[in-house]
């Protein structure tokens, strides 16, 4: 018998990833809404497997959850890199690190929950420009946020 609400779950975080890529795109970062859309449908399927498929084997949920942070922490270092002493893409190392806290939350049937991070996640990349700029004026130009 075909369960749906697997797949259901997988298409939420699909789409909640997606649309922070979105963001990221309009502001010309190299991961866009694939590369987000991946990592919470990948993180997603994981926890869905884990909890949906493997249950009687132990707390399933505990492994999951390391692996995958560990795991995305792995990824996110891949993103940061100095160039002529600035420091680039932690932004988006951290975007990935929550996108995958997204995946599992939809994976493990936190909806709401995650809607509520994707929604947060989104304000942050997006709507903090203004504060940045009020801090430029108040205290002198920053010769590049972390955003970059």
């Amino acid at each position: 018998m075909f369960e749906y609400e697997p797949f259901l779950q997988i298409l939420l975080a699909t789409l909640l990833g997606s649309l922070i890529g979105l963001e990221r795109r309009s502001r010309r970062k190299e991961a866009g809404p694939r590369t987000f859309g991946l990592v919470t449908m990948g993180c997603c399927l994981f926890a869905v497997i884990d909890i949906k498929f493997m249950q009687g084997l132990g707390s399933p949920a505990i492994g999951v959850v390391q692996a995958v942070a560990i795991g995305m922490g792995f990824l996110g270092s891949g993103i940061i890199i100095q160039n002529k002493g600035q420091v680039e893409g932690l932004t988006t190392a951290a975007a990935f690190w929550v996108a995958s806290a997204i995946g599992i939350g939809v994976g493990m049937g936190f909806y709401s929950l995650s809607i509520a991070g994707t929604l947060l996640m989104i304000l942050i990349l997006s709507s903090f420009d203004w504060l940045e700029r009020a801090e430029d004026k108040i205290f002198g130009k920053h010769s590049k946020h972390e955003d970059e």
